[in-house]
């Protein structure tokens, strides 16, 4: 089967959190999905993120995969969501 890479991206993930990102990417990359950290590299635009591990002013960093991978995506990172 085939899979089809070009529809929207989903968030499937949202922190502010560098280990819980850590984690979240390793995960998707053991299941070989493909993702893509959208507002990553903002974290350290103002250089707030690299003192607190987290740039309030740039929000936090989003984990979007295919449309398609978005549901084996939920299922890994489900015990990662933040309250």
């Amino acid at each position: 089967m085939v899979r089809r890479r070009d529809s929207e991206p989903v968030t499937v993930l949202e922190t502010t959190d560098p280990a819980i990102l850590a984690v979240a990417k390793s995960l998707l990359e053991s299941a070989q999905i493909p993702y893509f950290a959208k507002g990553e590299s903002l974290q350290g635009l103002f250089a707030a993120g690299a003192l607190a591990g987290f740039n309030p002013v740039s929000g936090p960093v989003e984990l979007q995969v295919s449309a398609e991978d978005a549901r084996d995506a939920h299922a890994l990172l489900v015990e990662l969501r933040e309250p």
